[in-house]
């Protein structure tokens, strides 16, 4: 099939569907039958087809390390729920803490041990985060936007350790491969970090929003109750995401599974690839990411197992928490199955071609604005970053293939557009999650925020520009 903007249909439907919808699994579906059917115009055939792009890209063995690894990561934090160990750092670290300035630090150092992935930060810090608003008297809304600030764009721009590492390599280098470039996917993924501007700019802002800028008290408002310890301790046993309420209270059944975890990906992505590197950074760099957080994981699992083991937890109640947790990722799971799927079918419909043909108009230094501008937009109506990411990121690699735009500027605003998404939109489960524990209505916390990521975005509208005008 030669190129033709019948290459443009599937994304052309995806985007609508997604934000009518209000999922992102809805339209890349459709977006998917109907690449199909394009390619194999048939009655049956575009449905053998649409199994096959979904089956022949699940068995690629870098896409089904992901789906391992996400799964895997869930289920051990479903046993970590099941020992006790949030529970107990919840208890531990709420005793701690006497003031508004050392419980927002706490909000802030904390990301230093839960950066794996947005859910589970926001699972960790809120209840203990609840439970200090009652006694100090703090904004939920500047609770709320210092958990948020330091979740989703964080995580992005950690290249080591991640849930997002391995989505994030794997949308780099599927694009990279429809434009027929051989550059390491992981390498260059870290070398756009830098240029991921509006993670930085909304970490900057949420810095202000909890150490200088005064937010109105609100507890007790209305209500004519003043707060105590006896109503942070009832907040801290009645948040059922983090804990059940009769779980043991047992800080290192999670310290040390995440140190464990953290360790062997540190020491193991060094190790893999000091081999063939020739700098202590370097090794870094060249090591198999997803190899090694797939290692580190197993090795956590295990000693996991064991230590729970010891503590006469029992086999068949960790194994069905394993699964739980496992299971509650199976809806990232089939969203990416779908984006494999739309990535290999719009490759068949030769979408690089088209869209070579067809960017020369667009003056290079306006390629990754408008991008991220697009993306931000999107990922605000679906409230999804992945969805986004994979929705984009084959648009973005291939315009700034073609345009001769520097590719790590490009995949910054891509990667920038998701995260807006993430942390502004009142769809996206961040914010749904956040909202529900901390007892917060998600229109109107999304509402207050959304001035601030604007500003965010504007700023970072302008470095896009800059960097494209600078990094040619």
């Amino acid at each position: 099939m030669d190129a033709s903007w019948i290459a443009l249909l599937p994304f052309l439907v995806v985007i609508p569907i997604s934000i009518l919808t209000k999922q992102v699994q809805p339209g890349l579906f459709v977006g998917l039958l109907l690449g199909s059917y394009l390619v194999e115009p048939s009655l049956l055939g575009g449905i053998k087809k649409m199994i096959s792009y979904i089956v022949d890209n699940i068995v690629v063995s870098s896409n089904i390390r992901i789906i391992i690894f996400l799964y895997g990561f869930a289920g051990l934090i479903g046993m970590i729920k099941l020992g006790g160990g949030i529970k107990g750092f919840v208890h531990l670290v709420s005793k701690k803490v006497k003031s508004k300035k050392s419980a927002m630090f706490l909000t802030w150092i904390s990301t230093i041990g839960t950066f794996s992935d947005p859910d589970f930060r926001i699972v960790t810090i809120s209840p203990i985060m609840k439970a200090l608003r009652k006694r100090l008297k703090m904004s939920k809304e500047n609770i709320g936007f210092a958990i948020e600030a330091t979740s989703n764009p964080v995580v992005g721009l950690v290249p080591i350790a991640t849930a997002f590492v391995g989505y994030m390599v794997t949308t780099i280098g599927n694009a990279l491969k429809e434009v027929g470039s051989d550059q390491e996917p992981y390498m260059v993924y870290v070398k756009s970090i830098p240029f991921n501007f509006f993670s930085f700019v909304i970490i900057l802002i949420g810095i202000y929003y909890s150490f200088f800028r005064k937010a109105k008290d609100e507890v007790g408002e209305n209500t004519g109750q003043t707060p105590n310890d006896d109503q942070g301790e009832e907040d801290l046993q009645s948040c059922h995401r983090a804990y059940e309420k009769d779980t043991p209270i047992k800080p290192w059944n999670l310290i040390l599974p995440l140190f464990v975890f953290l360790s062997f990906t540190i020491f193991l992505s060094w190790w893999d690839g000091h081999f063939k590197a020739k700098s202590f950074l370097d090794a870094f760099i060249r090591s198999d990411a997803l190899g090694v957080m797939l290692e580190s994981l197993m090795i956590a699992f295990l000693f996991t197992l064991v230590f729970f083991l010891f503590q006469r937890i029992k086999l068949a109640k960790l194994v069905t928490h394993f699964v739980k947790g496992g299971n509650e990722l199976i809806s990232v799971i089939i969203l990416l199955a779908l984006i494999w799927g739309v990535s290999a079918v719009s490759e068949d419909l030769h979408f690089s071609d088209y869209i070579t043909a067809h960017v020369d108009w667009i003056p290079h230094m306006f390629v990754a604005p408008i991008l991220f501008l697009l993306g931000g937009l999107i990922s605000y109506f679906i409230g999804s970053s992945w969805g986004t990411w994979g929705l984009l990121m084959p648009l973005g690699i291939t315009m700034a293939h073609d345009a001769g735009v520097n590719i790590l500027v490009v995949i910054g605003a891509v990667f920038a557009s998701g995260t807006f998404g993430a942390f502004a939109s009142p769809l996206s489960d961040n914010s749904v999650t956040l909202c529900t524990i901390l007892d917060l209505d998600v229109i109107k916390y999304s509402k207050k925020k959304l001035l601030p990521a604007c500003i965010a975005a504007g700023i970072s509208t302008v470095l896009f520009a800059v960097a494209s005008f600078i990094f040619r």
